[in-house]
């Protein structure tokens, strides 16, 4: 289970939103294995911004800065996020393909353009993703706030 407030899951889909028509990426620090509590959401540079529109890189300068940061401490890199421009949260096969971390959780968002003529997180949706065997395991999400949808954050 990866449980994240609403406030941190509204900043993904912020930054997904920000990022379209390309891939947007960061990291999810937190802590617990079975059950994983995202703590912080980290927005990374995509690498592969203008090149590919559906495909992503991670830029390694933040992954070495946040680990630095939380060496010795409590929490550390529970997975990644990204996004998916074509409406989408579901691993593509290049997700799967690129897989390097099977114990992480891979927050994927489907973003498309909205009524408003704006981009807009249409879907949020967590996986382990098993590169050996070529596929996806749903990850359930749960909001931990008792009225998540009366956070502020949270848009729908």
């Amino acid at each position: 289970m990866l449980e994240i407030g609403a406030d941190l899951l509204a900043a993904v889909a912020d930054a997904a939103e920000a990022a379209f028509p390309d891939e947007g990426c960061g990291l999810l620090v937190g802590s617990g294995r079975r059950i994983v509590r995202v703590t912080e959401v980290v927005t990374a540079p995509n690498l592969r911004r203008g090149e590919a529109s559906d495909r992503f890189e991670l830029d390694p300068r933040i992954r070495f800065a946040t680990e630095r940061r939380l060496r010795g401490g409590d929490l550390r890199i529970v997975g990644h996020w990204h996004s998916h421009p074509d409406g989408s949260a579901r691993p593509s096969a290049s997700d799967l393909a690129e897989a390097w971390e099977p114990d992480l959780v891979w927050l994927i968002v489907g973003v498309t353009i909205g009524f408003t003529g704006q981009a807009q997180a249409i879907q949020i949706l967590a996986h382990r993703l098993d590169r050996v065997a070529g596929r996806s395991h749903p990850v359930p999400l749960r909001l931990p706030e008792k009225s998540a949808c009366n956070t502020r954050g949270f848009r729908g």
